[in-house]
């Protein structure tokens, strides 16, 4: 497997990186991930802007502009030729003399690995609450120190996934958006202090039968009195949620208004 360090292509084991860069000390950097469908990107164009909007937000420079960033992808999946896949374009603090200052070079890594999204329409998960606000929450930065932290607690749980609350205010899971189906059968996802998925966007643009779909402030009673719900990434597209907190949402399956948005979404990206 190859991967891209800086300017170069190079085999996967060659790959290194000097142990005074700041991801390595402070654990400083960005990062963002798109999929390959047949070998093509998915939603290409949204996750650049989200890099380079990560990237200014954490004061970290980008030597490749748009253009040269994406011959570099492109590039990348020529010489890797995987048909399914997972990008990871990651962007450090650089090189640091202090390991406390943001270096004035970055250094950008892109790797690439086998990577097939399930689309079982019969899984689901079950979440566990937590109450917890992310720093910098618009942009995807390396730090999910309180999501890894919390990995036992999860699993004493029985739980799969964390969602996040903050005063009373519903958030997001670590790596995933959050949505919900309340009694109206509207499809609801939380607006503020989020990072806001690509696969979120695109949702939110979807035209489902008759179901309104759109972002709003949520709280725990809305979470409360939901009929169904769902997260959403890149590596999960629309995945059912039946169980928060052990309280079982709906009949303990993906409900109909999830099952339909999925089927939709599905037919969107692979056609």
């Amino acid at each position: 497997m190859y991967v891209l360090v800086n300017d170069s292509i190079i085999s996967q084991e060659e790959a290194t990186l000097k142990i005074t860069d700041l991801s390595i000390q402070r654990g400083y950097g960005i990062f963002d991930f798109l999929k390959t469908v047949a070998g093509k990107p998915v939603f290409l164009e949204d996750h650049l802007d989200r890099f380079y909007s990560s990237a200014e937000q954490m004061r970290l420079p980008v030597k490749l502009s748009r253009n040269d960033l994406t011959a570099q992808i492109t590039a990348l999946l020529d010489k890797n030729k995987l048909s399914d896949s997972g990008v990871r374009i990651t962007l450090t603090g650089g090189y640091s003399p202090d390991g406390f200052n943001i270096a004035s070079s970055s250094n950008i890594i892109i790797t690439q690995q086998e990577f097939e999204v399930n689309r079982d329409f019969e899984k689901s998960i079950h979440l566990m609450t937590y109450d917890y606000q992310r720093q910098f929450a618009l942009a995807k930065t390396l730090d999910y120190l309180k999501a890894i932290w919390l990995q036992p607690v999860l699993k004493e749980a029985g739980a799969d996934d964390i969602l996040y609350h903050d005063n009373g205010m519903l958030r997001e899971c670590p790596r995933a958006n959050f949505f919900l189906i309340n009694e109206k059968d509207e499809i609801l996802t939380s607006k503020t202090n989020i990072l806001k998925g690509v696969t979120r966007k695109h949702i939110l643009q979807l035209k489902t039968g008759n179901f309104k779909i759109e972002e709003r402030e949520l709280t725990m009673d809305d979470l409360r009195h939901a009929k169904e719900a769902f997260i959403s990434s890149t590596t999960k597209n629309i995945l059912p949620v039946t169980k928060v907190d052990g309280r079982v949402l709906g009949d303990g399956t993906p409900g109909p208004v999830t099952r339909a948005l999925m089927a939709e979404f599905d037919q969107y990206v692979y056609g």
